[in-house]
């Protein structure tokens, strides 16, 4: 799917703004045909953004169930004569229903993804059309991320009618990001799919074949009217071509490099229409226990991360992701992985542009129904891969897969996709549950970039973890001296080593996605203890020290880079306080120790 831009041939005009917003409290916005005329009652929310926090009032926050965003927009009807009007959602979380002039348009499950649909001459007219966005936050049995009855954070005397996440970050829910109307002639370019191939001598990159797919609809344009060609910075024309598949080659190369992007920009011009693809070469490979980009060992340094601010919520904030990448370059970071969900088309371009390597993740977190036997403090575990009564995600796993990797294929920055987040990795059923959707992620990406999924110790040992099975790359989140250990940090560091006495034997990279320590900013003490930032800095001294003794481990991301909002429990005092970064982004002591130790340890070559 294509970012939407303007360009010669398309127009562009974002609805982000002030919208009329009204909660279904009584479930009667679809029989009361709310989307056919002006809501009643209705109070302005900001579009993009999550409704939870804008309100202060917890009927808000914590609202169950349908809520209603509406606007009125126009299309001048020369436009609507010449041109294809298409209505584009960026992501809207988790459910909507897409309603013109009270007419339902569409219907889209999951909450961190685009959608789009094309408006006919029939489906809008001459001056003001009502558009009305119905939202749904339920989560259950059947939507990624999960929820279920008894949580991970379960309480008792709770509403029969409630959200119970399965996993460990506020449901924060509503049109998240921008909404566009984008218009192409037609026939059009419906999409893009390239693929390099680097030709190297002495050990430097010489050129680069770029092997191009164009999917074309309207069917008035033929294919020898497709043509493309690629332009380096500077907007020299280095290669071009014409056919809708095809090769072009770009002598002397030059390379995207973390830290140190480079894009060339490949347009594609086919019949009247006309699109400009900003795309960077570079190499991802897997040699022993070598992470290699660019045919030199990789070392991730950087964060899980989350689209988390206030009063945005996971709404989209082009602010924060500028200071956020700012921080990462400040302390030395190179990497971080779209914890727990994909991330904005805005920050992944962006970082595209900044060098900023990118393990992307797909929404399914919860996956593991042994949390509650865990950290749901005795609620009835339950078999999570059981087709009658356990996940009933798997279709929908395969389509958010099928839509994440057309969205995000073409992105440099992007190194490797994880499939889920600590799911049930050990349960019998993993196997048959995964295995196909690590086949369709492969099959799908022409790039062949290394598939992963992020395991945690719920409810198995590391020799009984699906992954071994099917993961290019061992990614394991691990909390040696906080959950596991703490606060006796030497005998925390004895079982973390060995642990990683095991996967050192295994032959393939390994990956610490996850590790940290809940730290109260100003908390501070004479002596060590929990939740003091003196002890979050002996917490990573200590994983530190044991990581970098083992070959096999090819990077550290800390969890989390900053604070951030979940659900209400005893477990959490206002929020995940294992951020490195407070929420607005104050630093923590250990936000300068991992300066200092990210700028010393060089990107490649560490080991």
């Amino acid at each position: 799917m294509l970012y939407p831009i303007m360009t010669p041939s398309r127009m562009l005009s974002d609805l982000s703004g002030i919208w009329n917003f009204k909660l279904d409290k009584n479930n009667t916005g679809f029989s009361g045909n709310w989307a056919s005329r002006p809501l009643e009652d209705s109070r302005t929310i900001a579009v993009p953004s999550s409704f939870n926090d804008i309100f202060d009032s917890a009927e808000f926050r914590d609202h169950w169930g349908w809520a209603f965003y509406q606007r009125t927009f126009a299309i001048p009807s020369f436009v609507r004569k010449t041109q294809r009007v298409v209505l584009r959602c960026d992501a809207v979380t988790h459910i909507a229903k897409i309603f013109v002039n009270g007419k339902l348009l569409c219907t889209h499950k999951g909450g961190f993804l685009p959608f789009e649909v094309e408006l006919s001459e029939d489906e809008i007219c001459d001056g003001e059309n009502i558009l009305t966005i119905a939202v749904n936050n339920e989560i259950g049995y059947d939507t990624l991320p999960v929820g279920r009855k008894g949580g991970m954070f379960s309480g008792r005397g709770a509403p029969e009618k409630h959200n119970e996440p399965n996993f460990d970050f506020f449901n924060y829910a509503g049109i998240t990001r921008p909404v566009r109307i984008y218009t192409t002639p037609k026939s059009y370019i419906n999409d893009i799919t390239l693929n390099s191939s680097v030709e190297w001598k002495d050990g430097e990159a010489k050129s680069a074949t770029v092997e191009y797919s164009v999917e074309a609809k309207g069917g008035e344009a033929s294919e020898k009217s497709c043509k493309v060609i690629a332009r380096d910075e500077s907007g020299k024309v280095v290669a071009e071509n014409t056919g809708l598949s095809g090769t072009i080659r770009i002598e002397n190369v030059k390379l995207w490099q973390p830290l140190s992007a480079y894009l060339y920009s490949i347009t594609v011009q086919y019949g009247e229409d006309e699109y400009t693809l900003p795309y960077g070469i570079r190499t991802v490979e897997i040699e022993g226990q070598k992470f290699l980009i660019n045919k030199k060992p990789f070392y991730f340094k950087g964060y899980g991360k989350h689209e988390d601010t206030f009063p945005a919520g996971r709404g989209l904030n082009l602010p924060m992701n500028t200071k956020d990448i700012s921080l990462l370059k400040w302390q030395g970071a190179n990497s971080f992985r779209t914890s727990h969900y994909p991330y904005s088309e805005e920050m992944m371009r962006q970082c595209d542009a900044e060098g900023i390597v990118v393990i992307d993740e797909t929404p399914a977190v919860g996956l593991n129904f042994k949390f509650g036997g865990g950290a749901a403090f005795g609620a009835q575990a339950f078999p999570t891969y059981d087709r009658e009564k356990g996940l009933q995600t798997r279709e929908h796993h395969a389509d958010v897969i099928r839509d994440w990797i057309s969205r995000d294929k073409n992105y440099a920055c992007v190194v490797m996709w994880s499939i889920a987040n600590e799911p049930d990795s050990y349960d019998e059923g993993a196997y048959d549950y995964f295995a196909p959707l690590f086949e369709l992620a492969r099959t799908l990406d022409v790039q062949k970039r290394p598939c992963t999924l992020v395991s945690a110790i719920v409810g198995g040992k590391p020799q009984d973890d699906v992954s071994l099975k099917l993961s290019d790359v061992f990614c394991i989140n691990r909390y040696y001296g906080w959950y596991f250990g703490g606060p006796d940090l030497e005998v925390s560091e004895k079982m973390l080593r060995e642990e990683l006495d095991f996967w050192q034997t295994t032959g393939k990279p390994l990956l610490i996605t996850e590790y940290g320590a809940d730290t109260v900013a100003g908390f501070h003490d004479t002596v060590s203890q929990l939740y003091t930032e003196e002890y979050q800095v002996d917490f990573y001294k200590m994983n530190n020290r044991a990581f970098d003794d083992y070959s096999c481990v090819v990077g550290e991301h800390a969890w989390n880079f900053a604070d951030f909002a979940t659900s209400q429990s005893m477990m959490r005092v206002n929020g995940n306080k294992k951020g490195i970064f407070t929420r607005d982004r104050k630093p923590k002591m250990v936000a300068h120790y991992f300066k200092e130790r990210w700028h010393s340890i060089p990107d490649f070559d560490y080991k």
